[in-house]
């Protein structure tokens, strides 16, 4: 056995296919973000901006957040001492449960170590503790929801993306005396669109399912107080489940759930993905703590940024890049090639100092290669403009095709 070839063989596959991924090495500027130094392929760091980061709000620049992780490092140290049952289960983090509890309007609320994580844990055991249990899918959910149900081992039913009737159908030829649960995100971050949740909570009220639902991309963004499209919506009490990611909007790291405190109880107590893993740093928690609590309070930095990304949109259209439909904060421009996608990134960065990732397969289907920016309140209308320009120039020397 050649181990060696077969390792080769797989990564070869991603090069011929266009979809090798590379990680740009850079370091954000405290401060004054979304400028930043990147260290690939120069003599020394060269400036850039960044235009794909999921720091939505830049919160992870924010005076409070910085602060908070400060003080929390200087009282605390650095490290969170073991898992929650052992020697982790601190004070910050008992704090940030109640307040991702209160933002939702839920009994209670559980950290886990990442988004990815708290959908897989969460997923995976409610199946296994519902007997005969039965998930109903989006087609383009996550892929850490996608593996949450897989490892749950129940029976699954997948219905197309936001299509209402067709989940109705899946759940009426169902047995009615079987747990069923609708799973579902809140904006899908690919194609930038959001569910119809309060059609889906009809469905769920009419087939006694109960509802999760993935917010990370909306929690910090949208609401009020920033509980996610849920909270703008006034569906969060129809929800049984709410999951949330403190790594994006909030700027920090981490992920969580927001449910009954029965159902809060049962995954915290049976969920290995939670049990066997040591816990979020203080020193995170502290600032995700102060980011919340701050976007709880204040407008400013959502409504800012949904300025941003309008006028991306707007400035995209009217120069003829094919800006996809989008009616959130993200703005994706299609490209439709692997290969293509990533000539466009490398040149943006080599000449222009824009840093903005390929999107492709496995993420987005064959075909449905794309850029996804997502501007900030940090994003300056110059900014946008050379931006804009840039991918004027690369698109009609590429030859790429424009809007239709």
């Amino acid at each position: 056995m050649n181990y060696e070839q077969i390792f080769d063989a797989a990564i070869d596959r991603l090069h011929s296919e266009g979809r090798y991924r590379v990680f740009i090495d850079i370091l954000r500027n405290k401060g004054s973000y979304p400028n930043a130094r990147c260290f690939a392929g120069h003599n020394g760091p060269k400036p850039i901006t960044v235009w794909c980061s999921n720091d939505y709000l830049a919160m992870g620049q924010h005076p409070k957040v910085i602060a908070a992780m400060e003080e929390a490092m200087h009282d605390v140290g650095a490290g969170s001492g073991g898992t929650r049952n052992i020697g982790g289960n601190t004070h910050y983090h008992v704090d940030l449960e109640a307040e991702l509890a209160d933002l939702h309007g839920k009994d209670g609320a559980l950290l886990f170590t990442s988004g990815y994580v708290s959908n897989d844990a969460t997923l995976s055991t409610l199946a296994k503790v519902l007997p005969g249990c039965v998930i109903f899918s989006d087609e383009l959910n996550h892929a850490s929801m996608i593996a949450g149900i897989r490892n749950s081992g129940a029976e699954k039913k997948i219905f197309r993306h936001n299509d209402v009737a067709h989940l109705e159908e899946l759940l009426a030829e169902t047995d009615p005396a079987v747990p069923k649960l609708i799973a579902f995100e809140s904006v899908y971050s690919m194609d930038a669109d959001i569910s119809p949740i309060h059609a889906i909570c009809d469905l769920a009220d009419k087939y006694n399912a109960l509802t999760y639902i993935d917010e990370v991309h909306a929690v910090g963004m949208y609401g009020p107080r920033g509980g996610g499209i849920t909270d703008r919506d006034n569906a969060a009490h129809r929800i049984d489940i709410i999951e949330g990611t403190l790594g994006k909007a909030f700027g920090v790291m981490g992920g969580y759930i927001a449910a009954d405190q029965r159902i809060i109880d049962v995954i915290r107590s049976y969920a290995p993905g939670f049990i066997f893993t040591t816990s979020l740093a203080p020193v995170l928690v502290a600032g995700v703590l102060a980011s919340v609590r701050h976007l709880k309070s204040s407008n400013v930095e959502r409504d800012a940024q949904q300025a941003a990304a309008a006028m991306l949109k707007q400035l995209f259209r009217d120069a003829g890049l094919p800006v996809m439909n989008s009616t959130t904060h993200i703005v994706p421009l299609m490209v439709g090639d692997p290969v293509k996608a990533k000539k466009v990134s490398d040149i943006l960065l080599a000449e222009y100092g824009v840093y903005v990732q390929p999107i492709n397969f496995p993420t987005v289907p064959r075909g449905k290669e794309r850029l996804r920016f997502t501007p900030g309140p940090a994003h300056t209308e110059a900014m946008m403009r050379d931006l804009t320009r840039a991918l004027v120039e690369i698109w009609d020397r590429m030859d790429l095709a424009l809007a239709a």
